[in-house]
């Protein structure tokens, strides 16, 4: 277990430096930025804005709402921008929400925004051509463990008046579902036991959850297969719809990174989920191409 935790440490550490390496491949046909989803006297104009990422003409389509990582203390919406092209140009509304970073805040600032943003995209992503009955969220590295966490654990949606019910689908890429008072982790979360406990979607399943989709790469950080299979064979202990898939040649960031290329077993799993796990009027509106 230690080796794990010094292990994602260093990975969710380094993580976020690499990004401008992706070429520009996939053209977006609409995309608007930074639209505020907090416009209070206390919001954060930086932080509390996202980016909608559309295909023009089409309605009533599914939507993936797609949370950055960054060890939960940076990264931004700019560096995950080719996610919205890549799946809008595939026939999906994508919504790439910004939040707060430690350390400016400390849990649950994080997933507290991402609620905000998940609440703004359920009342106006029928302007943009989504569904807002027809919702995925996903996420990668600290962005899998926000959308994970605000899927197994309904306080903080219902500290927003949602319920898990919004939500169509789950699908964490190279998650963290189980935190330990240890090193960054505290830096984040704090050392309370049972915090810790709270914040751990591994201790949070319950019965009645969406279906999940959990992806890691074959050479992601240690023991990251360990974790995913655990989290899904919680989940399928609770009779929650799970599937737990290997991308091969991938680590880390590779399995983020390529995915921005478009042409990727990544893409293809996860399209193939949403037409899965979607309503049948709304299956023909993808494309795996």
């Amino acid at each position: 277990m230690m080796k794990w935790v010094y292990g994602l440490v260093i990975m969710l550490s380094t993580s976020s430096v690499v990004w401008a390496e992706v070429p520009s491949k996939l053209k977006v046909v609409q995309h608007q930025k930074s639209i505020p989803y907090r416009s209070d006297d206390a919001a954060d104009r930086e932080k509390h804005c996202l980016d909608v990422f559309y295909p023009k003409d089409q309605k009533n389509v599914p939507v993936l709402f797609f949370v950055h990582g960054g060890a939960w203390r940076s990264g931004n919406k700019e560096m995950y921008a080719k996610i919205g092209e890549v799946f809008a140009a595939r026939g999906l509304v994508t919504v790439i929400p910004n939040y707060r970073l430690s350390p400016k805040v400390k849990h649950p600032g994080h997933i507290e925004d991402v609620c905000d943003a998940l609440k703004w995209t359920i009342e106006n992503i029928e302007k943009y051509g989504g569904n807002r009955k027809q919702i995925f969220v996903s996420g990668h590295s600290a962005g899998g463990h926000l959308v994970a966490l605000l899927a197994t654990n309904p306080t903080y949606l219902q500290a927003k008046k949602l319920t898990v019910e919004a939500i169509r689908g789950v699908i964490p890429i190279s998650g963290v579902y189980s935190i330990l008072p240890i090193g960054l982790f505290t830096t984040v979360f704090g050392s309370d036991s049972q915090l810790m406990r709270d914040v751990s979607p591994l201790e949070q399943v319950r019965a009645g959850l969406p279906p999940f989709l959990i992806l890691y790469g074959d050479a992601d950080f240690p023991t990251c297969d360990l974790v995913s299979q655990a989290f899904q064979k919680r989940l399928l202990e609770k009779k929650v719809q799970a599937e737990c898939c290997e991308i091969a040649k991938r680590d880390h960031i590779e399995i983020i990174r390529n995915a921005m290329l478009g042409d990727d077993p990544i893409v293809t799993k996860i399209l193939s989920f949403i037409r899965e796990k979607g309503e049948p009027p709304l299956k023909k509106n993808l494309s795996s191409q």
